[in-house]
């Protein structure tokens, strides 16, 4: 497991399949004291993510045995619940909401800058393993949800809610402003830090659908997730 401190060094899995890019990816984040992992192929990445949970996962979306999409689902399926941080050719709006779709947690497309890649896996991490995985005890509740900051989990009663750190870090903010109106830029802002002036406020539509799949009893008729129009959203306790 990262520690935020710095003494344990954060273990990054590489799954892609141009052995220039991944040797590129793999220097730069060598030379920033991260632990670097390359797998070229989906099956292989899987395999060893769950055998040795990496703690960041960087997935391209074309690879010789399959869609980065279809192997980001699959993670998530599987409860894998490191942050994946997925790499696509296109500019394709479509591609990015098909990535999130799936599971991810953030995305980027080639050609990028190393500052830029660093700059989110450094957000990444924080978010997964920062301020929400402190020895704090703090226990929020949602109706029948209970929400632990401390073990990162949350669950509706014996039945565990299998949340990306992302969606358990969106769950909190918005569990943490229970009966408030909160834009969209409000929640990047708070959710995804100082990356917010670089990503698109339809990010925050796709995980607050995510969410509602996994908190509403029936997610076409959400009663704790409200969209309130013009604004963005308001979580109901």
């Amino acid at each position: 497991m990262y520690d935020m401190s710095g003494k344990t060094p954060a273990h990054i899995l590489i799954i892609e399949d141009d052995p220039g890019i991944a040797a590129s990816l793999r220097s730069a984040l060598e030379r920033e004291g991260y632990k670097v992992t390359w797998k070229d192929k989906g099956e292989d990445g899987i395999t060893f993510a769950q055998t040795q949970s990496p703690d960041l996962i960087i997935l391209d979306v074309r690879l010789p045995d399959g869609s980065g999409f279809d192997f980001c689902r699959r993670m998530r399926t599987l409860k894998l619940k490191q942050p994946i941080l997925m790499l696509t050719v296109r500019s394709d709006e479509m591609d990015k909401v098909l990535g999130l779709e799936m599971g991810a947690d953030d995305y980027l497309t080639k050609p990028f800058g190393i500052r830029e890649l660093l700059s989110r896996i450094r957000a990444l991490l924080r978010r997964a393993y920062g301020e929400l995985s402190t020895t704090s005890s703090d226990v929020l509740y949602v109706r029948d949800i209970v929400i632990n900051r401390s073990q990162g989990q949350a669950a509706r009663g014996d039945i565990s809610i299998n949340l990306t750190p992302t969606e358990f870090r969106l769950l909190v903010y918005l569990a943490q402003h229970p009966g408030q109106a909160l834009s969209r830029a409000q929640i990047l802002d708070a959710v995804w830090d100082a990356d917010a002036a670089l990503m698109d406020e339809r990010v925050v539509n796709v995980h607050i659908r995510r969410l509602r799949e996994k908190i509403e009893l029936d997610p076409g008729k959400p009663d704790i997730l409200l969209t309130v129009p013009g604004i963005g959203y308001r979580l109901v306790k």
